[in-house]
């Protein structure tokens, strides 16, 4: 399950859940149990597996021509 971040239009608390892609619209705001909230855009992060680090299928030099 997805974690989507929330912010409530009445009292301006920001939150994040755990929910299911249909669990939406039963969505309260857990400071004030309004169920005036707004979904936002969130950062993410993702991993490249064990080691880590740059891939070699892509050049740095690729990007703004540092190379």
């Amino acid at each position: 399950m997805p974690i989507y971040e929330y912010i409530c239009l009445k009292c301006n608390h920001k939150f994040a859940l755990l929910q299911g892609l249909n669990s939406e619209k039963n969505t309260v705001c857990p400071g004030c149990s309004s169920k005036e909230v707004k979904k936002v855009v969130s950062s993410f992060s993702c991993s490249s597996g064990p080691g880590g680090g740059a891939s070699s299928a892509m050049p740095v030099s690729g990007f703004g021509g540092g190379g």
